[in-house]
Order: C-alpha cells, then sequence, then structure tokens
C-alpha cells in the first residue's frame, strides 16, 4: 500500500473508486459496507484506549483491526481477482475460539445486559452495535452482489466478540448493567 497524495478532488462528484479502479458512487451499498467496517475499527480503537492494560483483551483488539483492514479490502475488490485480499474461514474461527475463551470465566446472564459499566464495555457496547450495522450491510450488499461467504460469517462472529469482551472488560461480567424490565414503569 502507498498512499503519496490524501487530497485528490477525485471524489468531489460523489464518486470513489474501488479497489480494482471501478468508478462508484460513494452511496453505493460495496462502499456503505466498507464503510462500516471502517467505523467499526475507529470504534474499536477507541475502546482500546480503556483496555490497554487487558493483556487478554487488547492483542485480541489488535488482532480484530488488521482483520477489519482485511475485510475493508475483501469489500472494495469485486470479483474474483486472484490477488484480491479476502477474508479466510481461519478469521472467523479465531473469533469463535476467543469467544469461548472469554465465556469461560463470565458470570453466568441473568438478563440483557445494557450497554455501560466500565469505560473499556461502553466502547465496547459501542462497536458491538456499529459492528452490527457493518453485518447488516455486508448482507444487503450480498443480496445484490456476489461477496465472500467468509465476510459475513466473519461479520456476524465479531459482534459475539465483542459482545463478550464488553461483558469481559466490567470485570467478568460482574459489573454488568442488567436490564429491568419495566423498572420504569
Amino acid at each position: 500500500v502507498k498512499l503519496d497524495k490524501i487530497v485528490t478532488k477525485a471524489g468531489d462528484g460523489g464518486k470513489t473508486r474501488l479497489a480494482t479502479g471501478e468508478p462508484v458512487s460513494k452511496a453505493s451499498a460495496r462502499v456503505e459496507a466498507y464503510g462500516a467496517v471502517d467505523e467499526t475499527n475507529s470504534a474499536i480503537g477507541v475502546a482500546r484506549l480503556y483496555a490497554a492494560g487487558d493483556f487478554v483483551l487488547d492483542p485480541m483488539l489488535s488482532r480484530i483491526q488488521h482483520d477489519l483492514f482485511d475485510l475493508g479490502a475483501d469489500l472494495a475488490t469485486p470479483g474474483a481477482a486472484a490477488e484480491a485480499l479476502r477474508i479466510q474461514a481461519s478469521q472467523a474461527d479465531r473469533l469463535e475460539r476467543e469467544v469461548e475463551l472469554l465465556n469461560e470465566d463470565l458470570a453466568p446472564l441473568t438478563s440483557f445486559v445494557l450497554p455501560g459499566g466500565s469505560k473499556a464495555s461502553a466502547h465496547l457496547h459501542l462497536a458491538r452495535a456499529i459492528a452490527r450495522r457493518a453485518e447488516r450491510a455486508i448482507v444487503a450488499l450480498s443480496e445484490v452482489e456476489p461477496i465472500s461467504p467468509e465476510t459475513v460469517k466473519y461479520a456476524n462472529r465479531l459482534s459475539d466478540l465483542l459482545f463478550v469482551a464488553a461483558r469481559w472488560a466490567n470485570d467478568k461480567g460482574v459489573a454488568d448493567v442488567l436490564w429491568k424490565p419495566g423498572a420504569n414503569r
């Protein structure tokens, strides 16, 4: 990757270029999908500021940030180009193993969890909500254009991991803020 010029003015007319060089609308389903992935990555970056001392979560989140650039590259490269960077099954499988690892030490859930608790948890919940939006955008793209099925699988596992990570950041679930149904009636 070489970025020598940031301001190109090429997008001033509402168009951008995919990794293939193909011009598309900035409002296209593909650009929406990889844009939501970028938002997810940014939210995880903020969460990492508060998880920096956690020697389990922070390395996981770092790996995910790299994966999200892979995912964005996958989504920005339509077609079957042999040299295209694609999300691999092993990346989604790793997320699944990490969900299981974190979940082993969590207090059992007795209610839905409200976003909040620690600063790290609150930011991880925000990242989770953004990741779910990215997943919806990826699924919407898959309904109009062919994409790798691994992209959907990865996005689905990611929101699971971020939920469990948010609980982990709340003293392994002990400090979770639980929903009290009908509490304000």
